[in-house]
């Protein structure tokens, strides 16, 4: 099995998101700026909504000002406590 599509399966697995679902959400937002925080904030909320998950408005400044700021963890462990903190 190719590992980006076990990469997706276990995705879909862990959060009940489809993959075609993920891919249309990439390609909707591939041309988009990152940088802009409307932009981000929507994208965010679409990704939160898609999942059935709340993302506190405390947690959305976070996620915003890491991006805003290149300051993304790029390692999955990293990613994983970020989004889990509460």
């Amino acid at each position: 099995m190719d590992r980006n599509h076990q990469f997706f399966d276990n995705v879909e697995k862990k959060t009940n998101v489809k993959k075609e679902d993920i891919f249309k959400l990439a390609q909707t937002v591939s041309n988009e700026n990152l940088r802009d925080e409307r932009t981000l904030r929507r994208l965010i909320s679409q990704v939160a909504s898609l999942a059935g998950v709340p993302v506190s408005k405390q947690k959305e400044d976070q996620i915003v000002s890491a991006v805003i700021n290149n300051n993304v963890p790029l390692d999955f462990s990293t990613l994983s406590k970020m989004f889990d903190n509460k």
